[in-house]
């Protein structure tokens, strides 16, 4: 039982380490364009780039690392419960 407990808090600290990594990436883009100055023509410019690109990468990479978390902690309470 305690290796299961382990493995499952072992899962959750990569998902949340891997969330922290997406954050931080948009975090270096927003200054990034807070350096460059905000004129009309960069909002607009920034906001196309968020609706076609920035979203849907980090909806992906997001979607991805929960999806792997989910399924690792169902494999380890399968393995808990057949091993019980």
């Amino acid at each position: 039982m305690l290796w299961l407990i382990i493995f499952v808090i072992i899962v959750s600290v990569i998902g949340l380490v891997a969330t922290l990594i997406v954050l931080k990436q948009e975090g270096a883009k927003m200054k990034k364009y807070e350096e460059e100055g905000d004129t009309a023509e960069n909002e607009l410019q920034r906001s196309l780039e968020y609706e076609t690109k920035s979203l849907s990468s980090n909806v992906k990479n997001l979607t991805w690392i929960y999806v792997v978390v989910l399924l690792l902690s169902f494999i380890a309470f399968a393995v808990y419960m057949f091993m019980r």
